[in-house]
Order: C-alpha cells, then sequence, then structure tokens
C-alpha cells in the first residue's frame, strides 16, 4: 500500500473544491473521508452558505455525476427512485430512472419531505439499491447522499427519525467565512462559473484505490481499546436514552482509518479517534427528548476528556 497516494488524493480534491468553497479546507476533508468510507453526510446548515455549490465542485472533481432533489411535502418515494411507464410506440412497460441513479445525489432540505419519502433512501443509503414494483435494482458505484437541512425553521417540517439519522456517516456544518473570506467572495466571479470551470481532478482508478486500500490502515489493540471505550461510555451516560449503535462504533473506526492516511500515516493514533468523534458520533446519541444537537456535542466534549487515552506506543 502506498500511503502517499492517499495524501496526494486529499490534496488533488480539497484543493479542487476550495476554488469554490474558501477557507472550509477542514470540512472538505470529512466530506472526502465518508465519500471514501462509502458513507452519507448530513449537513445541517442556514441556507446560502454553500452547501449545493460545495457537492457540484465535489461532484466534478472527482468526475462523477450530480443530482439534486428539492425536498417538498408532494414529493412521491416515485420522484426518487424511478418508474414504469408504458411505451405506446413498443407496447411494453419501461423503466425510467429516477435521480438516486447517480453517483453524487444532494437531498435539499430533505427534513420538509413526508416520512414516507424519506424512508424510500433508506434502502439506497445502506442497501446500494433500490427496489420498484418488485424489482430490485443495483445502484452505481460510487454512490453518496449529502441532504441537507435548515437548523433554524421547523415550521412544515418532518424531523428525521433516528433510525434514519443513524444512517448518515457524518452531521456537517460548513459556517459562516471570516470577514477576509467573504470579502474575496465578493469581489471574485461567480461562484457558479468557478464550478462550470472545474476539471476532473482525479482518475477513476485513483478513486478506486483509496476506497479500496484505507481499509488496511493499521488499528492497533490499545486504540481500538479506545475507540471501544468512547462508545461504551456513551451508552452508559445517564442522560442520554440510547448510545453509539454498532454502526455508529463502525464508522467511527472507518474515518480514523482515513483521517490516519490522509495524515500520511499507515496506523490510527488516538488522536485521529478523537478528532472525527464529534462528527460521528453526536447526531447518533439520542437522549429521549428534545435536547438539541449542541446538548449532544456537550455530553460526548465531556466523554472525550473523561476517557484515558492510551500511552503506549501505537
Amino acid at each position: 500500500m502506498d500511503i502517499s497516494r492517499f495524501t496526494d488524493y486529499k490534496e488533488k480534491v480539497v484543493g479542487s473544491c476550495s476554488q469554490v468553497i474558501v477557507g472550509k479546507e477542514p470540512v472538505i476533508a470529512l466530506v472526502l473521508t465518508c465519500f471514501l468510507c462509502s458513507g452519507h453526510v448530513l449537513l445541517e446548515d442556514v441556507p446560502g452558505t454553500g452547501k449545493t455549490m460545495l457537492l457540484r465542485a465535489f461532484a466534478k472533481t472527482i468526475g462523477g455525476d450530480f443530482k439534486r432533489i428539492q425536498f417538498t411535502p408532494d414529493l412521491l418515494p416515485s420522484d426518487l427512485t424511478g418508474i414504469h411507464f408504458y411505451n405506446q410506440k413498443t407496447g411494453e412497460f419501461e423503466f425510467r430512472k429516477g435521480p438516486l441513479f447517480s453517483n453524487i445525489v444532494l437531498a435539499d432540505e430533505i427534513n420538509r419531505a413526508t416520512p414516507r419519502t424519506q424512508s424510500s433512501l433508506l434502502e439506497a443509503m445502506e442497501e446500494r439499491q433500490i427496489t420498484v414494483d418488485g424489482v430490485t435494482i443495483r445502484l452505481q458505484e460510487p454512490f453518496m447522499v449529502m441532504a441537507t437541512q435548515n437548523p433554524l425553521e421547523s415550521y412544515g417540517t418532518f424531523p428525521l427519525p433516528e433510525a434514519q439519522t443513524d444512517r448518515f456517516f457524518m452531521r456537517l456544518s460548513l459556517g459562516y467565512m471570516t470577514r477576509e473570506q467573504e470579502m474575496s467572495v465578493l469581489s471574485r466571479r461567480s461562484t457558479l462559473d468557478i464550478v462550470e470551470s472545474l476539471s476532473q481532478a482525479v482518475t477513476p482508478e485513483e478513486t478506486q484505490y483509496v476506497r479500496r486500500e484505507y481499509v488496511n490502515i493499521q488499528v492497533s489493540p490499545p486504540v481500538l481499546g479506545y475507540l471501544m471505550d468512547l462508545v461504551e461510555a456513551t451508552r452508559r451516560e445517564g442522560s442520554l436514552a440510547a448510545g453509539v449503535s454498532t454502526r455508529g462504533a463502525l464508522a467511527l473506526y472507518k474515518a480514523a482509518q482515513v483521517t490516519a492516511a490522509f495524515a500520511g500515516r499507515a496506523y490510527v493514533i488516538p488522536e485521529d479517534v478523537k478528532y472525527v468523534a464529534p462528527f460521528v458520533l453526536c447526531h447518533r446519541l439520542s437522549s429521549g427528548g428534545s435536547a438539541s444537537h449542541e446538548g449532544a456535542r456537550k455530553v460526548l466534549r465531556q466523554i472525550l476528556e473523561d476517557v484515558q487515552v492510551p500511552l503506549e506506543d501505537v
């Protein structure tokens, strides 16, 4: 395994996307981490911070197909998966593919659709397949869903159930740029023009390599024990109705491996686990009440402080 291929891949993708989304390199790297791990992203932020442009730039950079779906209360599951329609010329039913048949899918304002439509994403996200009229069709790889929702407005929305939020690999937020960064964006040419001018920065072979080889990053027993200590601490926390699931623990393991590879190491250190833990675990913590996402972050922050970090040579 050539670890330099991971660092080169990260630099190419992050550098290309940074031309569009200024000053958000860490978030772009986390989206890339989800992509390598075959995970999905829940991006929660106020409107106008560049969520759509981020994914458009990301899709062009990796050379993948991109589809955007605006979720509304009248959106039907068939609007996502596709339908069988009768072709009068041939006299037969044909399948018309929906927007889920793409490499990168943006589910914009996912919490505005009904639970029925939201649940139609579950099979595609977890099983990489959809079922229409009893026929199961595999989705093409790579495949990643990035769903967005506005944390400030709740009128006319349908909050995501915990069973669905657990399907997302990470929960991220772009946030506002600094004053200097925003001034540079205001005075430059149109962001859409920059996106359209982007070219593919990595080859399909490079993408296949990093998505296949990151699993060979070594995780020593002390670091694995530290990871499990964090997961078990969330399950023992009295203020939480439920801790992190096994799916969440596996996501944390994979994210730490990719983080180590991006740092140019063939092994994971505790700092890798600690860095990605808030992004991977916070949305998987169930309070059983109306506690906010920030409340979950505080609980996890305290757990990260309390759990002892292994000092052995890893």
